[in-house]
């Protein structure tokens, strides 16, 4: 059954999916997850959306709009397959260049290997490290993009500040995650899907059901739309605002350093 989303954080540093933990647990909880499922996330992610995370992933970066002029930097956090990297080169023409951060070294190696084979070299880079602790200098990037990773960090508030410095004057942060459904009817089917039929798919198709119990957990516990806006706020971004993808599926926030 769902849990109710909390107005801000929710006690995500301490919970994995709905079973509580350990401050310091989490992590390596969420690691282990990332390492199970490295070579079938896109085939995670179609499940979870029933394959619509490539046209919201085409959304955010259609949004970002990134400019075909060299020297525009981006640095795309939880990224390590690269999906929002590569579409953010290929939308800036060639121009941009984007540093993909994650703590997962599994997904990083997968990343890695889609690039080269898609000839990327040269215009991404991989990086593993911590969102709570990004080791480049203030002031670094002209954009921040994270796509369904947010909620996996045990400490958001951190990341959101670590987003905010790295930041340029006038850089713009964006995060797609899984979100609340807005839909009164798509949330109860939405609700069913995921509890009931997503953990027994992954446990068909992978041989593993708990890596996908745990991150339809880790949807439910997520905040509400307006109050992620708030904590994006709170971490001093500006002029934050969202869509909503598939009645509220998905929500896309974005904010600007001024």
């Amino acid at each position: 059954m769902q849990a109710t989303r909390s107005r801000d954080e929710g006690g995500m540093a301490t919970s994995y999916g709905f079973r509580d933990v350990a401050d310091a647990e989490k992590q390596g909880l969420v690691n282990e997850v990332f390492h199970r499922v490295a070579t079938r996330y896109d085939l995670m992610n179609d499940l979870m959306s029933g394959g619509m995370h490539r046209l919201w992933k085409d959304a955010m970066v259609a949004w970002l709009n990134p400019p075909k002029r060299p020297g525009w930097r981006g640095l795309d956090v939880a990224g390590g397959t690269g999906d929002i990297a590569f579409r953010t080169v290929e939308a800036s023409g060639g121009a941009a260049h984007v540093s993909v951060l994650d703590i997962n070294g599994s997904m990083l190696e997968v990343g890695r290997d889609r690039a080269e084979k898609r000839g990327f070299a040269g215009k991404v880079d991989f990086i593993e490290a911590n969102a709570e602790e990004l080791p480049f200098a203030d002031a670094s990037f002209d954009a921040y993009t994270i796509a369904f990773g947010i909620r996996n960090v045990p400490r958001i508030d951190k990341a959101l500040g670590e987003a905010h410095r790295v930041l340029k004057r006038g850089g713009r942060f964006l995060c797609l995650e899984f979100s609340e459904v807005q839909a009164p009817v798509l949330d109860k089917i939405y609700e069913a899907f995921s509890f009931q039929v997503i953990p027994q798919i992954g446990r068909l198709v992978t041989g593993d059901a708990e890596p996908y119990r745990y991150l339809v957990e880790s949807i439910a516990k997520f905040p509400r739309q307006a109050d992620f806006a708030r904590m994006i706020e709170k971490a001093g971004l500006s002029r934050v605002t969202w869509r909503d993808y598939t009645g509220g599926i998905a929500a896309l926030h974005s904010g600007w350093k001024l």
